[in-house]
């Protein structure tokens, strides 16, 4: 399990768990399980893995089993942050076969979708390490109503995480920039209005604005779309300065030379909006 990986307060979780179930129970709930199946039946059953990858969300899917049915008996196997293989058991649930198959898709859904996040996070962390220091942060592109859950999902793969919000830090880009006439005057505006406890960071494309930035002092500078060897140029410009961080066409395929560049961080925004899935089936426990 990375070490900056900490279960969310259920307090947090709870009520976006509550909202999809509601969302897919509807007006009536669920009518197939409580026509097919009777009130008495019960169900023995495991969530498992189909492929390799990395578990995030498995504590969010069992608040979902548990909110169906508190009675439910479910011992996690995997916790987030684990490493799986194919027929590895996540999830063991024991108790009523209509809470079980209510509680099901939600669950999977959730658990599912926060894994194939992990695990995107986790490939471009291995090669990230394998050609410098960086780390691979996550960007504030996340589903709306499931931000808290898909950061989470970033760690639990081994990444970090940029602002949470926009009241986190001054981020200056190059909106930003263009309304308020220049790189300088945008910064010079920032510092005047921000407190001595919020850090600033300005983005910039080019080695000119980021020698401007520099001179005018900053936290950090986003270094937007640059080429690997513009991005060593610039980490030699900043010389320890301020932070630096790469964003723009990060792929597995070019993380590796972005990290080698030096940079202290890569954001990357598919990894929360655009991340595959990692499949996970809820089957007959033995089947």
């Amino acid at each position: 399990m990375p070490s900056n990986l900490s279960p969310l307060p259920r307090l947090m979780v709870e009520p976006l768990i509550r909202a999809a179930l509601l969302e897919d129970l509807g007006r009536a709930g669920d009518v197939t399980t409580e026509a097919c199946i009777p009130a008495t039946a019960r169900f023995e059953a495991v969530i498992a893995s189909r492929q390799h990858g990395v578990i995030a969300g498995i504590d969010a899917a069992v608040i979902a089993f548990e909110l169906i049915d508190p009675a439910l008996k479910l011992v996690v196997e995997r916790s987030d942050g684990a490493e799986v293989a194919p027929g590895d058991v996540v999830l063991r649930l024991e108790g009523s076969a209509r809470s079980i198959l209510t509680a099901e898709r939600v669950a999977l859904n959730i658990a599912c979708r926060m894994s194939g996040i992990a695990t995107a996070t986790a490939g471009l962390v291995a090669i990230a390490r394998q050609h410098g220091k960086a780390q691979i942060v996550c960007t504030r592109k996340t589903t709306p109503g499931l931000r808290a859950l898909e950061k989470h999902a970033v760690r639990a793969g081994g990444g970090s995480n940029h602002r949470f919000g926009l009241d986190d830090a001054v981020l200056i880009k190059d909106n930003h920039i263009a309304v308020a006439g220049g790189v300088v005057p945008a910064i010079r505006a920032a510092k005047a209005h921000a407190g001595h406890m919020v850090k600033i960071e300005v983005e910039v494309d080019t080695l000119a604005q980021l020698d401007a930035a520099m001179a005018e002092g900053v936290d950090a500078v986003l270094l937007d779309n640059m080429t690997p060897a513009m991005l060593t140029d610039a980490v030699a410009l900043v010389a320890g300065r301020a932070l630096t961080e790469a964003s723009g066409r990060v792929s597995r395929e070019t993380v590796g030379p972005i990290a080698a560049s030096g940079v202290d961080l890569i954001s990357v925004g598919w990894i929360t909006h655009s991340a595959p899935i990692l499949d996970l089936g809820l089957d007959a426990a033995g089947a």
